[in-house]
């Protein structure tokens, strides 16, 4: 219990210290943030628990996967949000990212990987 703790600790601060970051400086808390600080984190605290390099990456192949669905929502919120504004943005964004995450499941589908 105690482990979990400290897990969810670290990780939040490290989300804390980039949103404060981007605060201060658009372009350095941009390039953090693009940093797939998350996923280290997610294997170094799977590698921590021993769990098996079989199932480590298993979880890339599929955080890249899902990364391909999310590429759209990128590319269209800055758009959105200086013609809609935030919440409005954040909606459509969510809806493109579920259609995108259904067209990625569907062409994996052909390689033989089940998404969901």
């Amino acid at each position: 219990m105690l482990f979990i703790l400290v897990k969810i600790l670290v990780t939040a601060f490290i989300i804390v210290m980039v949103s404060e970051i981007a605060k201060v400086n658009d372009r350095i808390g941009g390039l953090i943030a693009a940093m797939p600080i998350s996923t280290f984190l997610i294997l170094f605290w799977m590698y921590y628990e021993n769990v098996s390099e079989n199932k480590i990456a298993t979880h890339i192949n599929y955080t890249l996967l899902y990364l391909i669905a999310t590429v759209p929502m990128f590319l269209i919120f800055p758009y959105c949000l200086n013609k809609f504004g935030f919440l409005i943005s954040i909606f459509i964004c969510i809806v493109v990212t579920l259609i995108s995450t259904i067209i990625v499941h569907q062409i994996s589908r052909n390689f033989d990987i089940k998404l969901f």
